[in-house]
């Protein structure tokens, strides 16, 4: 299976958690480890997004194209399974939650998980403290321009 992930180009050689742990996330706490990508390039580009204004938006944005095994460890939520404040934003504590303990637990190595920016579509959370992570590896790194009629006036 692929998987996407835009990063700042600098960040783009090394697949870490390191960057989520720091501040936090919809799916994760601050200092828990995780990796978030994309079922497909659009959601990639989409999730980042929303976080940006056309002042703000960096240039030095790449596409990582991530190869993970077919028989890897991975378990799915649907939107069913989520507290219903789920998608909202600012995110709750209660996805927070959900990550943590998918990090802790260390039963999957990825979390199929609806995405809160495009309904129908599923990121794949990648815990890199499980053993079948070894297997998920870069195989292409792409300089993404992002098309500027996607961002607000600032």
């Amino acid at each position: 299976m692929e998987a996407f992930r835009l990063s700042r180009m600098k960040f783009a050689n090394t697949l870490s958690g390191k960057g989520a742990a720091i501040k936090g996330a919809r799916w994760n706490s601050i200092g828990v480890e995780l990796i978030y990508s994309a079922s497909n390039r659009s959601l990639a580009m989409a999730e980042v997004a929303v976080h940006f204004t056309l002042a703000t938006l960096p240039s030095d944005y790449v596409m990582m194209t991530l190869f993970i095994p077919d028989d890897i460890s991975i378990t799915k939520l649907n939107q069913s399974d989520l507290p219903p404040d789920w998608n909202t934003f600012p995110h709750p504590f209660s996805t927070q939650a959900i990550g943590d303990k998918f990090v802790s637990e260390n039963k999957y190595c990825v979390l199929q998980i609806p995405s809160a920016v495009t309904q129908g579509d599923y990121n794949l959370l990648i815990n890199p403290y499980h053993p079948d992570f070894s297997g998920i590896k870069i195989v292409k790194v792409e300089v993404f321009p992002f098309d500027r009629r996607i961002f607000r006036q600032s």
